[in-house]
């Protein structure tokens, strides 16, 4: 069920913490970690705790999740001392997603190219 953990979700057990990560930020509603695998001097994945699959699913339940996740993309920005900073959702598996509970990338710290990948 939408929002509830998932016992096989990598970021559910992040969340619940049963598997570590290193935590930049936590809410009551979010947790801002360090990618394992950064594509940028900056690469903060901000998840709600809440266990939802995608960017579209999660607004479409909870828009004022959305709006924490968000929120939160531009305080780990702050805090990273970013002057511009991409943040990105992949939805499906075409789009780069691997891990089914959304997460934004906050990517900085060099040149961000466009068009990326």
């Amino acid at each position: 069920m939408a929002g509830e953990p998932q016992g096989d979700c990598l970021f559910c057990k992040i969340v619940a913490g049963t598997i570590p990560a290193t935590i930049v930020r936590e809410t009551d509603t979010t947790i801002a970690f360090r990618d394992i695998n950064p594509q940028a001097p900056t690469h903060v994945l901000i998840i709600p705790k809440a266990h939802h699959e995608n960017a579209a699913a999660l607004a479409a339940a909870d828009p004022a999740l959305t709006a924490d996740v968000l929120r939160e993309a531009q305080a780990v920005a702050d805090e990273e001392k970013l002057d511009s900073y991409r943040l990105v959702f992949n939805t499906g598996s075409g789009a780069g997603q691997t891990v089914w509970h959304v997460h934004g990338h906050v990517l900085g710290g060099r040149g961000l190219d466009w068009p990326p990948g």
